[in-house]
């Protein structure tokens, strides 16, 4: 596995780790602007996974690299995001990564084995194409090379990792107030 991938895993696990369904379906409080909850935010990165994971099997059915030439606005964005880590916030999600309300259930089964795969469908083409190649576009960065594909999924899901450790620290100092006895 991936060291991109690992720390990934283990970021998810620990941000996640002894939350009930109720706690990650819990939205933000006094937050009207469609914040997500945990459990969608888990979700919209599944889905990232497995949209990711279509792609590169595409890239495999194809036998080659089904990257378009790269623009110089693509590199900028790619050295922003990937190389420096930085991701920006308040982008919108492309309308096939929103939530759509899967069960909370499948979705902690199954996000640890989407990444498996993906990680598994990656190395695949980088073992075919090379470690260089740009194999396959992403939807607003532009064409990647397999390592640039782990690194962005690492970078994305720490961003929205913070956002669960955030409603994470909301729902454990809301249950550490006193009750009131008035």
């Amino acid at each position: 596995m991936d060291s991109y991938l690992a720390l990934l895993r283990q970021a998810i696990a620990t941000s996640t780790r002894d939350l009930t369904a109720a706690d990650l379906s819990r939205h933000p409080e006094g937050q009207s602007n469609g914040a997500w909850s945990a459990a969608e935010v888990l979700e919209h990165l599944y889905l990232t996974y497995t949209g990711t994971a279509k792609g590169f099997e595409r890239c495999l059915r194809a036998g080659k690299p089904l990257a378009s030439p790269i623009t110089w606005k693509q590199r900028m964005q790619i050295g922003l995001v990937i190389r420096l880590g930085y991701f920006p916030k308040g982008r919108k999600a492309p309308e096939r990564a929103i939530p759509k309300g899967m069960a909370t259930e499948k979705v902690m089964a199954e996000i640890v084995s989407r990444i498996d795969e993906m990680g598994e469908l990656i190395a695949r083409c980088e073992t075919l194409h090379g470690p260089r190649t740009r194999v396959l576009d992403h939807p607003i960065l532009g064409p990647l090379t397999a390592d640039q594909w782990r690194k962005f999924h690492w970078v994305h899901g720490r961003h929205h990792v913070k956002q669960i450790l955030r409603l994470r620290a909301a729902k454990d100092s809301k249950s550490a107030r006193p009750e009131r006895l008035d």
